[in-house]
């Protein structure tokens, strides 16, 4: 360790009080989420459902706002998400800086915004294809028009996501015609295949809402008799998933890189069920897809979020 993270890491530890190193037995990495109160080379100030909370950057961190990009582009009031891991529990792995994401099937193209809807009763989103990242999405989703999915990250700006990654390789037909497996006579317990995220705080202030602090996923196969509701529209998955109710756990492992959690279910991810998708990145495996973690349970189990997806093996109820 060289003399400059010890010095770091000492001011770290006088600036947050003694507490401020996790036990040496704790190997999990500390994922927060906030508004970005004051930003340097060295240290982030972020206000937080505990109040402002400060971390430290070494020379490894790594920093995304669209792109990869250095601190100075992180801008005060970016929703930032930071990940703490082997450097300590203060000191950023890497950050994310106002992250957005558009999942569900096509309403509305005019130009280079499309509008989206991610089923299950939540609000259309609007996604802004820039100039400089149209030939790319163009490669992954080649048809803009009503009824085709979408599947994009990127940075919010305002009440719209300006998408710079298309997460998945668009299917060359409607949703309506994708099609779907025969009933299941038997559902395993353990399956695999791929887990996305999903932010149930979109719009809204990241460090007042508790559900953009939430751990926890949503489930595209909730029993459509009450859980699901009126508001129910998923398909039938691709992959034979059990029914579930709201409150149920999930068991997740992300099988790059081995770590896994136990969540509850939250929500409906109706839109997950019309997808039959592999992950572009990570160890290939089974297509379809097994749930949305929110994002700091996504990013908790060492996703990339900026990527999208994960290979997962997950065990429901």
């Amino acid at each position: 360790m060289s003399v400059d993270v010890q010095e770091r890491r000492r001011f770290t530890a006088a600036l947050l009080g003694e507490n401020a190193a996790p036990p040496p037995s704790d190997p999990s990495p500390q994922v927060v989420r906030g508004v970005a109160l004051h930003i340097t080379a060295h240290m982030l100030t972020v206000a937080t459902l505990k109040g402002e909370e400060r971390f430290l950057f070494e020379r490894t961190t790594s920093f995304w706002r669209g792109r990869d990009v250095g601190p100075e582009d992180v801008r005060v009031g970016d929703d930032v998400l930071v990940r703490c891991g082997g450097g300590g529990r203060w000191v950023v792995d890497r950050l994310w800086a106002q992250l957005g994401r558009v999942t569900g099937t096509i309403v509305s193209a005019d130009g280079g915004t499309v509008v989206v809807d991610p089923g299950h009763g939540r609000p259309r989103a609007a996604a802004v294809i820039p100039y400089r990242s149209s030939g790319r999405m163009a490669v992954r989703h080649p048809v803009l028009e009503p009824g085709y999915l979408f599947d994009a990250v990127g940075v919010r700006e305002g009440g719209t996501v300006h998408t710079t990654v298309p997460v998945t390789t668009q299917p060359p037909h409607p949703a309506v015609r994708t099609a779907r497996r025969p009933p299941a006579r038997r559902v395993p317990e353990a399956q695999s295949g791929i887990v996305t995220w999903y932010d149930p705080a979109f719009g809204r202030a990241a460090h007042t809402d508790p559900r953009a602090h939430a751990a926890g996923a949503a489930y595209p196969a909730l029993d459509p008799g009450s859980d699901c509701g009126p508001a129910c529209d998923r398909s039938d998955p691709c992959l034979p998933l059990p029914l579930l109710s709201l409150g149920a756990t999930v068991a997740v492992r992300n099988d790059d890189t081995g770590v896994g959690g136990v969540f509850p279910v939250l929500n409906c991810a109706s839109a997950a069920s019309r997808f039959c998708d592999r992950c572009r990145e990570g160890s290939g495996g089974a297509g379809g897809r097994l749930a949305e973690l929110t994002l700091p349970a996504f990013t908790a189990l060492g996703g990339r979020p900026e990527a999208g997806c994960f290979t997962a093996t997950m065990e429901a109820g």
